[in-house]
């Protein structure tokens, strides 16, 4: 025998003694049963939590915006600071504005002057036409038809020129509140009382009005923080779930040994459109902005900290419950009398319908057992059980992998706890 037919020989040998070992020890595993975690139906204390994240704001928060152009020359506040309402905050520079004010002021004195010259001119234009008139219609023969006509042309022209100096006067007053107005608006005073708790210029830069941009016109921030929210974005998915005045424990990065309690204070009814892109093409995450009102906020909580909020949806106490992990969809045909408000819809492939039902697999006498139920709120590792099951009934609750893979009447066993090697 050559030596590269013993060596063919020997490969084969081995890899059948290798298929007949794997073959022994499936068999012996199948003998055995599939290692899963059964528990028993239990009653669970279930709470129904969303989470969602944002941002600390305060409820009543006013930005500081000038209605005009100037250089700040005096800025009477810092960052941080508590301002009352009426509070001097910003001095622009009022030069420019006040020689405005001085030429309109001139403006309308003059205009004033010409007016009184009219008034006068017209006074004795209606007084010259009177007694021409009078004359007319006592002597006729004292004045003629033509001098009287004069005499009312020149009152007529009086008047026009006493009416346009009369618009005059009134636009020169206009426009000396105007200017006296756009004075006014070089100093800027605090709105509301509250905490500066942004300062975005500083002495010597040139404010603008923000007419197309509000962050470019933005001067400060003051915020009242008597009242202090956490604004949270919620999944469309989650925010049917929330009322008003659900109960939130609310906790700030800022803060991480301390958890705050709150209440929902507003739901918004119109949805915050985002793009998450992803790819090549971009799906629209759709959030809606949920308020929370801080029950007792520290007193150096200041706007804009990260927060993450658990809001309590609903609560149960001692109801039958089953893992989360421990339920499962699969292909049902429908018995007499079974529960069936769980049946879902879908199609195969080949357009042919299928019945896909939620459920558990049940174990009794080492045989796990696809059983449907119906299940109520969602607990942080537990589903509270509606209809399907009974108290102490044991079922399949992991691992995973095994309820994911397991077909319907698979002989399991209970999976052996790996034991801490001691030290």
């Amino acid at each position: 025998m050559s030596r590269r037919t013993k060596v063919g020989l020997f490969i084969g040998i081995t890899a059948i003694v290798i298929v007949a070992i794997s073959s022994l020890s499936a068999a012996r595993r199948a003998g055995k049963g599939l290692e899963v975690r059964i528990e028993e139906v239990a009653a669970h204390d279930l709470t129904s939590i969303v989470t969602a994240s944002g941002k600390i704001e305060a409820q009543t928060k006013v930005d500081i915006s000038a209605d005009i152009t100037g250089r700040i020359i005096k800025i009477g506040v810092r960052e941080g600071d508590r301002v009352e309402k009426g509070q001097l905050l910003i001095q622009i520079d009022p030069a420019q504005y006040q020689s405005i004010v001085d030429r309109a002021a001139a403006f309308l004195q003059s205009s004033q002057a010409n007016l009184l010259q009219v008034t006068a001119n017209r006074d004795q234009a209606k007084r010259t036409v009177d007694r021409a008139k009078e004359l007319q219609r006592t002597n006729p023969n004292l004045i003629s038809t033509e001098a009287v006509e004069q005499a009312q042309q020149s009152y007529d022209v009086a008047v026009a020129s006493f009416n346009s100096n009369q618009s005059q006067v009134d636009q020169a007053r206009a426009s000396l509140q105007e200017a006296r107005d756009n004075l006014a608006k070089t100093r800027l005073y605090a709105p509301i009382s509250g905490t500066v708790t942004r300062l975005a210029v500083e002495e010597g830069e040139v404010a603008v009005p923000g007419t197309f941009s509000r962050e470019t016109g933005l001067l400060m921030t003051v915020s009242d923080l008597s009242i202090i929210l956490a604004k949270v974005d919620v999944d469309e998915t989650d925010v049917v779930r929330l009322t008003l005045g659900d109960s939130v424990a609310v906790a700030i990065d800022a803060f991480p040994d301390t958890a705050f309690v709150g209440r929902v204070s507003k739901i918004s009814h119109s949805a915050k459109l985002s793009q998450v892109s992803g790819g090549a093409s971009q799906d629209r995450a759709v959030d809606f902005e949920v308020e929370i009102q801080l029950e007792d906020p520290p007193a150096d909580i200041r706007p804009d900290l990260s927060a993450t909020a658990r809001i309590v949806t609903d609560t149960r106490a001692q109801v039958p419950s089953i893992p989360i992990i421990a339920l499962t969809v699969r292909e049902h045909e429908d018995l007499p009398n079974e529960l069936k408000e769980t049946t879902t819809a879908s199609t195969t492939p080949t357009g042919d319908k299928k019945n896909e039902r939620e459920g558990v697999f049940v174990v009794r006498n080492g045989i796990a057992t696809f059983v449907p139920v119906k299940i109520g709120i969602a607990g942080e590792e537990h589903f509270e059980l509606i209809e399907g099951l009974q108290l102490g009934d044991s079922i399949v609750a992991g691992p995973y992998q095994a309820i994911r893979d397991m077909a319907d009447s698979t002989k399991v066993k209970q999976l052996e706890e790996k034991k801490e090697p001691r030290s």
